[in-house]
């Protein structure tokens, strides 16, 4: 990649923001700067990471030095600016919902670039979109978001779908990415606010 597509410019800003969201709960267990960049760096390109290989490609976080490059300096940065301990919970919520938002978007457009099909480009959307949170929650020792009641996984198969229908029905790119992404932080943003959850044994 040598020009700065609409869906590499999306793919860069939802690896800023899940670095950031990793590393902020990397602050948040009092990890060294080697453990917040590192929890960073896999929150941002895990999901990728998974993505290129479902669809059989080179990971870009391998051949395209601006992704971890983005992920490094993004989560070394929120190491040495992170808010204060009392605020890092809900930075921690917010920069995840960005990065769902983002992440399930580009991952689904990538699969249907690919030739897969709707139905199947939505299904790596999701993985694209939880498994950096996935990553980040295992290493610091949390209950993965998307394994609690928390509307996460719903959230994230809405922007799939929506960015499916936008691109078929032949919306702006940079456009359909700004409304599906939007679309899935503001439900996830809802979810958290009004704990609404997905149910669970009786």
């Amino acid at each position: 990649m040598t020009s700065l597509s609409p869906l590499l410019v999306a793919d860069l800003v939802g690896i800023a923001v899940f670095a950031a969201s990793g590393a902020v709960a990397g602050v948040a267990k009092r990890l060294d700067l080697f453990g917040v960049v590192f929890v960073g760096f896999t929150a941002a390109l895990g999901g990728g990471i998974m993505r290129d290989v479902f669809v059989n490609v080179q990971p870009n976080a391998f051949v395209d030095w601006r992704y971890s490059l983005v992920a490094v300096l993004t989560a070394a940065a929120t190491f040495w600016l992170h808010p204060a301990v009392s605020r890092l919970r809900w930075t921690v919520l917010v920069l995840d919902a960005a990065g769902l938002g983002l992440f399930v978007v580009t991952g689904t457009l990538k699969a249907l670039d690919a030739g897969l099909p709707p139905i199947g480009a939505c299904i790596i959307g999701m993985i694209t979109g939880i498994g950096g949170g996935l990553a980040r929650d295992l290493l610091t020792g949390e209950i993965p978001s998307v394994l609690r009641r928390e509307i996460y996984a719903v959230a994230g198969l809405l922007g799939c779908g929506s960015i499916v229908a936008l691109d078929a029905v032949g919306v702006h790119r940079p456009a359909g990415i700004a409304l599906a992404a939007t679309l899935t932080f503001v439900l996830r943003m809802i979810a958290i606010r009004r704990n609404w959850s997905a149910p669970t044994p009786s």
